[in-house]
């Protein structure tokens, strides 16, 4: 999934350590450009997101997780990033490609038969 918005603040870094060793997160705040602007605070685990590259105001397009949890009776719904773009650069564990640049084959591009299909002439 997808979120594209505007960055209106990068919250400070918090560090720690767990049994599986030591862990960094820093959270973001986008804002929507939709008819009815929405702020979504995005968590960036273990810098799966370059926020280096990133600043206050810059519009961003971020491909996100969204996941609940439940503790102690409570749900708990997070926004995980792993991949970021803005300007046609890209910065994550995703593909170097935005989406949006990548163009689909023409539509009558379509490659011929093999000789091997049988004579239903299906395809599967």
């Amino acid at each position: 999934m997808e979120i594209t918005g505007k960055i209106i603040e990068i919250l400070p870094a918090q560090t720690g350590s767990s049994s599986r060793g030591e862990w960094k997160r820093q959270d973001f705040i986008i804002e929507t450009q939709d008819q009815y602007p929405k702020k979504v605070c995005v968590e960036n685990f273990n810098d799966k997101v370059d926020l280096g590259m990133f600043s206050v105001g810059a519009t961003v397009t971020v491909s996100i997780n969204i996941e609940s949890r439940e503790y102690n009776g409570k749900w708990y719904t997070g926004v995980k990033a792993w991949k970021a773009s803005v300007g046609g650069s890209t910065s994550g564990s995703g593909s170097t490609e935005s989406a949006n640049n990548a163009t689909p084959p023409p539509v009558g591009d379509v490659p011929p038969p093999s000789e091997e299909v049988g004579s239903d002439d299906l395809p599967f």
